[in-house]
């Protein structure tokens, strides 16, 4: 699937993390399965700040919030996804919000002018990490699906 960025000095922390070293691969599909996710197929390797995935994932949607769930944790820079999947269909855009940003905002950023009212598309898309619409915050990456 390929590297993903993330801001390892923000978001959640768990044990074992610090803002220079990713929590160990146990906690972190701890992390996951705390949102629900499957990661009996996914091996997790930590080298230093970055974590990489190996394995096969039920779905493209599943993959997505696997590296979320996984690289919105304290110490984690980079997630180097190999995920095989077992469903075709087209990945989502990752983005990192920036301060001032909005589920709104972002919806008319990322599906044009007049498309705001899709922001509910992008919190499903990432919940249950996400609890409401309005508790993002700077630095955090977020999945943004085909409409």
């Amino acid at each position: 699937m390929g590297f993903f960025d993330f801001a390892k000095k923000v978001g959640a922390k768990i044990f074992g993390a610090s803002e220079a070293q990713a929590a160990p691969a146990e906690e972190l599909k701890k992390e996951a399965a705390k949102h629900g996710l499957d990661t009996s197929g996914v091996n997790v390797e930590v080298i230093g700040d970055k974590v990489v995935l190996t394995g096969n994932a039920m779905s493209m949607e599943e993959a997505e919030k696997i590296i979320l769930a996984m690289g919105n944790t304290m110490g984690v820079a980079q997630i180097e996804s190999k995920l095989a999947v077992n469903d075709a269909v087209a990945a989502s855009k990752m983005y990192t919000v920036v301060k001032g940003d909005t589920l709104w905002k972002i919806a008319e950023t990322n599906y044009g002018n007049g498309k705001g009212g899709q922001f509910n598309v992008i919190f499903e898309a990432n919940r249950p990490m996400l609890s409401h619409p309005d508790k993002i915050y700077p630095g955090q990456v977020l999945r943004i699906p085909p409409l």
